[in-house]
């Protein structure tokens, strides 16, 4: 069984439809925010959190041939494919569904992407991280930083570009850099699911909003704002030295 391309949370390079925006669009995406924490990555140990498949980690890893880098998921499928179609001998997989299993100071640069909004407590999952870096060491992370929570029921939290810098100013890291990411999108094509990834998206949408009408507002007001766009915000960290 290999991890499957049709899925909001998780991308198969080799296995995508280059005429699906979804799918072509958002791997252009990803693999600039891993090009991103490739240029921003500093010392021998990197860990990178949320790996899917792991083909960004064999990026990072090509970009630091005198690193290792710890690459860890807890999906069991994801790292099947990983060693199907991604291995690379600088790149260890291993499963886990967090930080905690790392001792403190243990790495150098922590890349996890598209990974805290899927936490209820990001604060802690933050934490975590911060705790397993080194010091003067790098925390690289991104997140969508327009309402996703309404359509994407994997994620749990919603960040605007202000709350997601303020969860590293509230454990003391420094930004060293940030890349914003704007991906246009076609609300007639979402809402009909005409591609194979969307499939994923939340059903019963409306009946969502009239649960949930706070979510509506945001919707409405970063449509206002924004238009028809979902943004990103990848950011880059240094923990200080003690």
């Amino acid at each position: 069984m290999t991890a499957q391309p049709d899925s909001m949370e998780r991308i198969v390079p080799h296995q995508l439809d280059p005429d699906e925006a979804t799918g072509s669009e958002t791997l252009a995406l990803h693999l600039d925010r891993y090009r991103f924490a490739a240029a921003h990555a500093v010392g021998p140990r990197l860990l990178d959190l949320a790996c899917g498949v792991a083909y960004g980690s064999r990026l990072l890893a090509d970009a630091h041939p005198e690193s290792r880098v710890i690459a860890a998921d807890l999906s069991t499928e994801a790292l099947r494919e990983a060693r199907q179609s991604y291995q690379h001998a600088s790149v260890h997989l291993l499963r886990g569904d967090g930080a905690t299993w790392c001792r403190s100071g243990a790495f150098n640069t922590i890349v996890s992407l598209e990974t805290i909004e899927h936490v209820a407590a990001p604060e802690a999952l933050v934490a975590q991280f911060v705790s397993a870096l080194a010091p003067g060491g790098h925390l690289i992370a991104s997140v969508p930083v327009t309402p996703s929570v309404d359509a994407n029921p994997h994620h749990r939290t919603d960040f605007s570009p202000s709350s997601f810098r303020g969860l590293g100013r509230a454990h003391g890291l420094d930004i060293v850099a940030e890349l914003g990411q704007v991906q246009p999108f076609s609300p007639i094509a979402v809402l009909g699911r005409r591609e194979r990834r969307s499939q994923g998206l939340r059903p019963q949408l409306l009946a969502y909003y009239a649960a949930h009408p706070s979510a509506l507002l945001r919707r409405i007001g970063a449509t206002l704002r924004y238009g028809f766009t979902n943004r990103y915000l990848t950011v880059a960290w240094r923990k200080p030295e003690r």
